[in-house]
């Protein structure tokens, strides 16, 4: 395999990726929506270009495998639109959630030879990919950005604490009440709002099925405890795959544990 050619787990997506290569991308970057929030945030305008002509947009529709566990890590990807899941198989066939990366985040960052985790959108996602040979070139031609990736692998290691904490110790109720508070986190970043600016909404375009996996619970309870929440006024269905937090220091006050007065 040469070092232009995707990785394997992305070869059967090729007719519905699509790259443009040349100053086309540095102009895609220059007007990216979520430029401000991303890894690219750290970058000046030769930094910016450099970027653009290492990297490849590909845009993937719902179900594409991105990673593939146990593969050659290959390609590093920053998600720019859409949601992906993160889950590690267990020998059975079974398989556990471990997060989900919305636009601005990454993925991929590995210092082993192989990934360690899989990867599949959840939604139409697009992405930029860039393969580990241009990485490491931008990582040595451009401390801020080693600096600014640094930074955001350290949040992800919080973020795998407060999973262990999730599936742990906390009950049903706490669990969605967690999730659902952390979607609200995820949509306001990745729109670019505060929570003063926008209504209370939860981007939640994944699966019971995908919610229960990651949450550790089944399905069913999943679906009651929602349905629960919606019966107290303490959510309501919204358009496009969110729910409104109507409650939202409610929510705050199951999710830490603690009994609503």
């Amino acid at each position: 395999m040469t070092s232009s050619s995707p990785p394997p787990a992305l070869a059967h997506s090729a007719g519905v990726a699509h790259a443009h290569k040349g100053d086309g991308d540095v102009l895609r970057c220059l007007v990216c929506d979520i430029r401000n929030r991303s890894l690219c945030s750290s970058m000046d305008e030769e930094g910016l270009a450099a970027l653009a002509h290492s990297s490849r947009q590909l845009q993937l529709p719902p179900g594409t495998t991105i990673v593939e566990e146990g593969e050659p890590a290959l390609a590093f990807f920053n998600v720019t639109g859409g949601t992906v899941k993160l889950f590690k198989s267990l020998p059975d066939g079974r398989r556990q959630i471990t997060g989900f990366a919305d636009a601005g985040q990454f993925l991929g960052l590995s210092t082993a030879q192989t990934y360690s985790f899989g990867a599949e959108t959840v939604d139409n996602v697009r992405l930029c990919r860039f393969l580990r040979p241009q990485l490491e070139t931008l990582l040595s031609d451009y401390p801020t950005f080693e600096r600014r990736l640094l930074a955001a692998v350290t949040d992800k290691l919080a973020e795998a604490q407060e999973q262990m904490l999730l599936l742990g110790r906390k009950t049903a109720r706490e669990k969605v009440a967690t999730f659902l508070l952390d979607r609200m986190r995820a949509y306001h970043l990745t729109m670019g709002h505060t929570r003063q600016e926008v209504e209370n909404l939860a981007s939640v375009p994944m699966t019971r099925v995908d919610i229960a996996d990651y949450l550790g619970l089944t399905i069913e309870t999943v679906s009651r405890t929602i349905s629960a929440f919606r019966r107290s006024h303490l959510i309501a269905s919204a358009e496009n795959h969110r729910i409104r937090i109507l409650s939202v220091a409610t929510l705050l006050t199951i999710a830490s544990g603690q009994k609503p007065d």
